[in-house]
């Protein structure tokens, strides 16, 4: 009876042994993909560790900046996430969305075009920008986890014309799609990122020479009087096991005419007012309001925060984004749009809330919006 039950427990530790030897080999092989990009090294490295942001190997926040909140864990948070039913995460109905001729716009019409999320296409003063694109309908390594709404999915890279300037915030899939970026390389001209992201993006195959990665707290000088100023981020970064590894940004796109602010993600800090301070007014501030949850609050605003970071920085317009495309947290999707709306009653900041792919005209302060998300299910 003991050796029976002692080759059943035998076989079932070999069983289990054996298990988690394919399962890593299955991820080690899988991350060898070239959509998780490449690590930094070399010259790229080297500068990386000069940067005052670069310590012990990983990039810091400005503060101290626990990616869980005080009295939650991050085992606590999975088990929620897999076992919590939350409801209205994904709309039953389509997004509401408009197809606009991109390619046939004349180059000087100043407009805003959001493709969801926090993708958008930027011309203005004659300069074509894009940031952060995802066209592919998934934000994750894993394909089929985290699929784009119905209705998004409106505009593919062959809908864009030539870029002048791509714009990186940070790695996170839900701002760097490996699909679209290769799909991009043609179109694009000059790419702008964080210190340790161009690896990524050489890796890619593109030019190093046409790789502007940066600092925190430096200014590119675009000439004809357009500059990218490039300004802190409170977040994370990190396309593998390793968090950190690249450095997060935001910026501030200064042409002849407009300043507008390129949020990216963050949480709430010190960095807005000093930003307002130095750059302020800004004529269009675009801050995440998404995949927020009081569980991660460093690293995400909340609503409330949106609004205060937008009168930190001065701005005379704020463009909420990071929703309506993703299911990235345990909120309904159309909360982030509801609530700041809500609170915005009080805050009185004119909000730009457009649907997925109607003009943004940049120099109409006055732009009406409509609430489009309500009656979507």
């Amino acid at each position: 009876m003991k050796s029976k039950i002692y080759k059943i427990i035998k076989w079932g530790l070999i069983t289990i042994i054996s298990l988690i030897a394919i399962l890593f080999l299955v991820t080690y092989f899988y991350m060898k993909k070239p959509l998780f990009g490449k690590a930094a090294e070399g010259v790229r490295l080297e500068r990386m560790k000069k940067s005052p942001h670069f310590k012990d190997g990983i990039f810091e926040n400005i503060h101290a900046t626990p990616a869980v909140t005080e009295g939650y864990s991050t085992m606590g948070i999975i088990i929620d996430k897999l076992f919590t039913k939350y409801p209205r995460l994904t709309p039953v109905d389509s997004i509401p969305s408009k197809k606009v001729d991109l390619l046939n716009l004349p180059i000087d019409q100043d407009i805003l075009v959001w493709f969801g999320h926090s993708s958008y296409f930027i011309q203005l003063d004659g300069k074509r920008i894009l940031v952060d694109p995802v066209f592919s309908g998934n934000a994750s390594p894993i394909p089929g986890t985290v699929v784009a709404f119905k209705g998004t999915e409106r505009y593919k890279v062959e809908d864009l014309p030539d870029i002048d300037y791509l714009i990186i915030s940070h790695d996170h899939y839900d701002h760097v799609d490996y699909q679209s970026l290769v799909e991009l390389k043609s179109k694009t001209k000059k790419v702008i990122c964080g210190l340790g992201v161009g690896a990524d993006f050489e890796e890619w195959g593109y030019n190093l020479n046409d790789i502007l990665e940066k600092d925190w707290n430096e200014t590119i000088d675009l000439g004809d009087n357009f500059f990218v100023h490039t300004t802190p981020a409170r977040h994370f970064s990190g396309r593998g096991f390793t968090r950190n590894n690249t450095l997060w940004m935001s910026y501030v796109f200064q042409s002849p005419t407009m300043k507008i602010y390129i949020g990216g993600d963050s949480g709430y800090d010190t960095h807005y007012a000093e930003i307002g301070k130095k750059f302020g007014p800004i004529d269009l501030a675009i801050l995440e309001d998404g995949q927020y949850d009081k569980k991660w609050k460093y690293i995400h605003l909340m609503p409330e925060q949106g609004l205060q970071a937008a009168k930190d920085l001065k701005a005379k317009r704020l463009f909420p984004v990071h929703s309506s495309k993703f299911v990235l947290a345990n909120h309904p999707w159309d909360e982030p749009l509801v609530k700041i709306t809500e609170l915005n009653k009080k805050a009185q900041i004119p909000l730009v809330t457009p649907m997925i792919g109607e003009f943004v005209y940049l120099k109409n302060e006055r732009q009406i919006f409509n609430q489009w998300w309500i009656g979507v299910k």
